[in-house]
């Protein structure tokens, strides 16, 4: 898959799914896992998920993966009376998860906003002599 420009992403009509793909890098698969866990009250096992995907077990565990390294999920481990137990996956609440994105897009636009600037510093024409200053990488 291509990577896409911010400009490309602002000119297409962006979703709130696409929203979590974009800041978490969830794939399609992913966020179908999470609309789900949304949409089912109680939540879901692994095993559910694959079943209401219809896909292997092994890549719904994938995307329930991600979705809990992003932390936009939560498990809760269940115990049999007898010994054992399973997890059920739940969605984090709504403005938890909203609150997070909102501060990992601050911080991402603090950086962007000071590689600009190193941008603009690095490779401002001389005035007085009228060359380009040395190509290098910004840091």
């Amino acid at each position: 898959m291509r990577a896409t420009s911010v400009r490309e992403d602002l000119e297409r009509d962006l979703g709130c799914l696409d929203l979590l793909g974009c800041v978490y890098g969830l794939n399609e698969r992913d966020q179908m896992a999470f609309q789900l866990l949304q949409q089912t009250e109680g939540g879901l096992t692994v095993d559910d998920i694959a079943d209401r995907l219809e896909c292997d077990r092994s890549t719904a565990y994938r995307s329930v993966s991600r979705l809990y390294e992003a932390d936009i999920i939560v498990q809760e481990q269940i115990n049999y009376d007898h010994g054992g137990y399973y997890y059920v996956y739940r969605p984090r609440k709504p403005e938890e998860v909203a609150h997070e994105m909102q501060r990992l897009l601050n911080d991402w636009y603090a950086t962007i906003g000071q590689l600009i600037q190193e941008f603009e510093n690095r490779y401002r024409w001389d005035s007085d002599n009228r060359e380009k200053q040395p190509l290098q990488s910004c840091s």
